[in-house]
């Protein structure tokens, strides 16, 4: 018996979900960036109201930033809801369950965060949780697309450790880097733990791209993002490095300085491409590649890895 398949119109409708989850944590950057964060003080109202604020000054980023937050948490329940029907694939639900709880709660966070006036602990959890349902979003994207298998015919992988373990101990890397730069942003932490992870990222990245350009330079699968990965990794330094220097170089200047805010809100939504396309490579290492088992192993002219 074969597997149901979702269409190809739902999964056109998980990548505009997942492009919209993408500009709700950019609209969320700005929020933080332009110290918005409580200019709407209240929640689930906006002063007082359920109408339209007039939409000046930082009321433009938080009210706006809402009214995204719940546009997108509507539409992920409705495409979570066809995939019930349309797709018979079990795990392609779950990650579907798991995207509208964590768009609930994520929206449960947002309002406590207003309510209890920016605690840093629920702002970080509130920023980390918006990264993970950009990630549950963008797999459901990938998952949903046309051929997407996880019984591909796999290429041996004899180096230690395999470059499935490297890859996933990237993307928990990027995801632990990532929340602590948003606990610096909401003046939880110094920077000297984010410039910690930042090495540590580094690292691992510059690792695993060597790798599969030396190993694998023929399979596009694992070498296109690979690239991707190494040259959004050089754009994040250099937007990090650029928003602390102008940010300490004008201490005594009105805050928020408008090029502070262009480059931490790029550095945030980098940050969310940098981890998505670890993930996305994680995948694919699992999908293409299996660990040597000790023993030559007999590979009968694997095909070559498409994307």
């Amino acid at each position: 018996m074969t597997t149901k398949v979702c269409s190809p119109w739902l999964h056109r409708a998980a990548i505009f979900i997942a492009v919209c989850t993408f500009l709700l944590l950019v609209a969320g950057a700005l929020v933080t960036s332009n110290d918005a964060g409580l200019s709407v003080p209240d929640w689930p109202t906006s002063f007082g109201s359920f109408r339209l604020p007039p939409m000046v000054g930082g009321v433009k980023f938080e009210h706006g930033h809402r009214m995204m937050a719940g546009a997108v948490g509507i539409l992920t329940i409705l495409v979570v809801v066809a995939l019930g029907f349309q797709d018979g694939r079990r795990w392609v639900k779950w990650t579907g369950g798991a995207a509208v709880l964590a768009v609930l709660a994520q929206a449960a966070l947002g309002g406590i965060t207003v309510l209890r006036h920016l605690p840093v602990a629920i702002s970080t959890g509130h920023a980390t949780l918006g990264q993970v349902f950009f990630c549950l979003t963008a797999s459901l994207a990938f998952f949903t697309r046309p051929g997407w298998r996880w019984d591909e015919p796999k290429l041996e992988d004899p180096s230690a450790p395999s470059l499935q373990h490297l890859t996933l101990a990237l993307t928990g890397t990027v995801l632990l880097q990532l929340i602590v730069g948003a606990a610096y942003r909401h003046s939880g932490l110094s920077v000297t733990p984010h410039v910690v992870g930042a090495c540590l990222v580094t690292l691992l990245a510059a690792w695993i791209v060597v790798r599969i350009a030396t190993k694998f330079p023929s399979q596009p699968a694992l070498l296109k993002p690979a690239m991707f990965l190494g040259a959004l990794l050089m754009i994040q330094l250099t937007l990090g490095m650029g928003a602390y220097i102008v940010k300490t170089a004008n201490p005594s200047a009105v805050q928020p300085l408008p090029p502070v805010v262009l480059l931490a809100t790029t550095h945030v939504a980098v940050g969310a491409l940098l981890l998505l396309t670890s993930l996305y490579l994680t995948y694919q290492t699992q999908r293409f590649l299996a660990p040597s088992a000790g023993e030559p192993a007999v590979v009968s002219a694997p095909r070559r890895a498409t994307l």
